[in-house]
């Protein structure tokens, strides 16, 4: 074989590798969370959850793959189903929420949407189970990934993995508001907000916690990561913030992988956004 041959299937090894370590990860949080994955110290997100015209459940997406569900609900764990009157069998579809990237749009993040990260720092926006900080380690070259939590239930999570994996030159967990987060914010080079205030922040807080976004996040050049597109988080808010001011889209492209078990939806939701 050529060097090069070589060295391909050497960086498909990595790859599989990191998969691999991102699929440990994942089943050492399951062994750690109840099945839901929420703490009861998230009270508000999950009145919101209940009070959801719909219903609807958490299902964490890094911690839960379709498989793994499906298997869930033939042990009678979970159902992707509730029932419209009670007692009859009319049923409906679940709504599923989770505030975590799956697997698979954790490598499209780093693998397709994002630039070479080498030297850069990232900074993830309520940082919850440390998904995006793992991926980051594994699949980029980014010197620095800060998670930003305001749960301290989730960060001794994290720090518990970060410890386990040996992650701690690269990844830090910060406990706080990212709105005491200024300086921060300002020197990242990546920031990714994924379903990040709406389920744990009332209309006045998002507001405010989006404004100071807005101010902070202006390096120019940076990157911006959001699920759903800040069109989207924004338009129920009263905020005063110039989109076409502030930030480019950028077009990303969806079909990437053409496996035919990609939930293209779910990084249809993924929005990259250029900082001007």
């Amino acid at each position: 074989k050529s060097v090069i041959g070589w060295k391909n299937d050497f960086d498909e090894l990595v790859v599989s590798n990191n998969d691999v370590v991102l699929k440990n990860i994942a089943e050492d949080l399951r062994n750690r969370l109840p099945i839901e994955a929420m703490f009861n110290s998230e009270h508000q997100a999950i009145q919101k959850i209940h009070q959801h015209p719909l219903p609807m459940i958490h299902v964490d997406a890094f911690l839960y793959d379709d498989d793994f569900v499906d298997s869930l609900c033939e042990e009678g764990k979970m159902s992707r189903s509730y029932c419209t009157e009670c007692g009859s069998y009319k049923t409906a579809s679940l709504e599923f929420i989770s505030h975590s990237f799956s697997l698979m749009e954790l490598k499209f993040l780093y693998q397709h949407v994002l630039p070479d990260l080498t030297g850069k720092v990232v900074v993830d926006v309520g940082s919850r189970l440390g998904a995006v900080l793992f991926a980051g380690y594994l699949y980029s070259s980014a010197s620095q990934l800060y998670g930003v939590e305001m749960n301290a239930d989730f960060c001794q999570l994290q720090e518990m993995m970060i410890t386990k994996y040996q992650f701690n030159d690269r990844i830090k967990v910060v406990h706080a508001d990212i709105c005491t987060q200024a300086s921060l914010l300002q020197k990242a080079d990546v920031v990714v907000m994924n379903n990040v205030f709406e389920y744990f922040l009332d209309r006045q807080e998002q507001a405010r916690a989006w404004e100071f976004i807005a101010c902070n996040v202006r390096k120019r050049g940076s990157s911006l990561v959001t699920v759903p597109s800040l069109k989207e988080s924004l338009s129920k808010l009263q905020v005063n913030i110039q989109l076409s001011q502030w930030v480019e889209e950028m077009e990303l492209n969806y079909d990437v992988y053409m496996e035919k078990d990609v939930d293209r939806e779910a990084l249809e939701q993924i929005h990259l956004y250029k900082i001007l």
